[in-house]
């Protein structure tokens, strides 16, 4: 049976190939996220590098302090990635009703991927402000429950949702680097014959759509990192407070560099990453296919 032929997998499936990618990515690589937000809240002009960095965390704190931090994404994980493929498919299939197209474009494919990651923001808020918060050289949290009560008595439960303007941008422009690559390096490189093959095309596709979407969305994550960050002074305006005056704030201060503070393990981690997601989806997704047999191979 054609691809246009079989039947779409149930959403069960989607979600639990979601999930079974994102667990694998971040067990594989959110030491590198440690480090990533480590050198972003640091102000100023970088000291230490990455490398500097993750031996400093090794020496001072232990390898441990390198998956502080982990529960909440692990948490997020199942979530998370279902919304993002699932949001993806739905706008891309409303997209290609609106347009009248046939099949998916490179300009409809980033349209598509830039609102799915602007679904997906509304999910990941108040995990990733716990993942930050938990981060940070000088938490004294207990875990992430204390995180939440601490928060939620200072600042209340919207206190969850500070930084939500700024993990908007950065999931609208990553999703929109990413999935657009995928669709653009796809239709470049040669058609698999394999099933090896075909594993391959994704975890190439999927890393050069991870290493785009960093490129684009690292300045949003330097803010976003910022501004969760921060703890907030009762009568005092934050310094970051809204995504684009804070890209300003810094890039006067400190300079254009400082925009891409931690970008060396952010896409050492979401290039090999991205390709590893796609990768993971797309055979579990076909491990799925056969399991349930005709219609859906």
């Amino acid at each position: 049976m054609t691809t246009e032929q079989r039947k779409p997998l149930p959403f069960v499936a989607n979600f639990a190939a979601g999930a079974i990618a994102g667990v694998s990515e971040i067990l594989t690589f959110y030491p590198l996220d440690v480090v990533k937000t480590r050198m972003q809240l640091e102000t100023g002009k970088g000291k230490h590098g990455m490398v500097g960095t993750l031996a400093g965390i090794v020496r001072e704190e232990g390898v441990g302090r390198l998956y502080r931090g982990l529960v909440p994404p692990l948490l997020l994980e199942a979530p998370k990635r279902a919304v993002k493929f699932a949001s993806n498919d739905f706008w891309g299939k409303t997209y290609l009703k609106l347009s009248g197209e046939s099949k998916m474009t490179s300009q409809l494919s980033i349209i598509t991927g830039c609102s799915a990651g602007a679904t997906e923001s509304f999910v990941v808020v108040p995990f990733e402000l716990v993942k930050i918060k938990l981060q940070d050289k000088s938490s004294t949290f207990a875990g992430p429950i204390d995180v939440v009560r601490q928060v939620v008595k200072k600042e209340g439960i919207l206190g969850l949702y500070a930084g939500m303007e700024a993990t908007f941008w950065r999931h609208f422009w990553w999703n929109g680097g990413y999935f657009g690559c995928i669709h653009q390096v796809r239709a470049m490189i040669p058609k698999a014959e394999t099933p090896q093959g075909q594993l391959f095309n994704n975890f190439i596709s999927g890393s050069v759509g991870g290493f785009v979407g960093t490129v684009l969305n690292t300045p949003f994550d330097v803010v976003k990192s910022r501004i969760q960050g921060a703890s907030k002074v009762p009568g005092v305006v934050p310094k970051y407070n809204w995504t684009y005056p804070a890209l300003v704030t810094i890039f006067r201060e400190e300079g254009p560099a400082a925009l891409y503070k931690g970008f060396t393990p952010k896409v050492l981690r979401l290039a090999p990453g991205g390709g590893v997601l796609l990768l993971v989806v797309e055979f579990t997704l076909g491990v799925f296919r056969k399991a349930l047999g005709p219609p859906y191979i």
